[in-house]
């Protein structure tokens, strides 16, 4: 089997379904409401489709469990960005506020989000424990993980922060970022990043590989490595805002 088509899919899904919450996003406040309510749907029928997926070691139970984590992933960007899922600090960060209790502030304005982010990750597990399709799982987990280490670099400081992927009800959040060139961190999760995807490429590549394994690990290889680009991105003397224009109209 061919690993393009998985490659193209993976970077089709992260591209189109970025640019479709940001599109929600950009919407009257008044229509967060009946979409949060969907994408709820949505992800009770994301769960199902990974417990069902998580039994099928074929390469349609890998693209299954694969495009089922990404709406699971979806639920928790749409209720972050809408502002129902967020912390109990809803103001900016205060004047020469400084190191750990920064820190513990801009925490608070995420604490929710973190704790969803657990409650999901815990559900995810349940859904594909002990099956031999774990592709649903690990596609989580590199998203939970990564974007862990997206927080952790944009609090330290990076060039570019996104700033306008940010609605005006959450411009309050900015105020905990720091714009610099680099900071230490970031080296250590690009090269970890990419450490951990050479030997998702090598299975996809081994010559031996059942079908279900080239789709399966090219599909987590190639969204871990879309996950190292966004770090890289957000030290590169440029903006990466113009791949999602279209999701950003307003």
């Amino acid at each position: 089997m061919s690993i393009v088509w998985p490659i193209l899919y993976s970077i089709f899904i992260w591209w189109f379904s970025t640019g479709i919450i940001l599109l929600l996003n950009q919407r009257h406040p008044s229509t967060y409401k009946n979409a949060f309510w969907i994408s709820g749907m949505v992800l009770a029928l994301a769960l199902v489709g990974l417990k069902t997926s998580a039994n099928l070691s074929t390469v349609a139970g890998a693209y299954c469990g694969f495009t089922c984590a990404i709406l699971v992933w979806g639920w928790q960007e749409i209720g972050f960005l809408f502002g129902y899922v967020t912390g109990p600090r809803r103001e900016p960060c205060p004047e020469n506020c400084r190191g750990w209790q920064k820190m513990y502030f801009a925490f608070q304005t995420i604490q929710h989000h973190e704790i969803a982010l657990i409650i999901l990750a815990l559900a995810v597990t349940v859904m594909t424990w002990g099956g031999s399709n774990q592709t649903g799982f690990w596609t989580f987990m590199i998203l939970w993980l990564m974007r862990q280490s997206a927080k952790l670099n944009i609090f330290l400081g990076v060039l570019n922060l996104n700033e306008r992927f940010l609605p005006n009800h959450l411009k309050y959040i900015f105020t905990y970022f720091t714009c610099k060139p680099m900071n230490p961190l970031l080296p250590i999760s690009v090269i970890g990043g990419a450490l951990c995807a050479i030997p998702l490429w090598q299975a996809a590549f081994d010559p031996n590989a059942s079908d279900f394994m080239v789709a399966s690990m090219s599909l987590t290889g190639a969204i871990l490595s879309l996950a190292v680009l966004e770090h890289i991105l957000m030290v590169v003397p440029f903006s990466s805002e113009g791949l999602w224009k279209w999701g950003m109209r307003s």
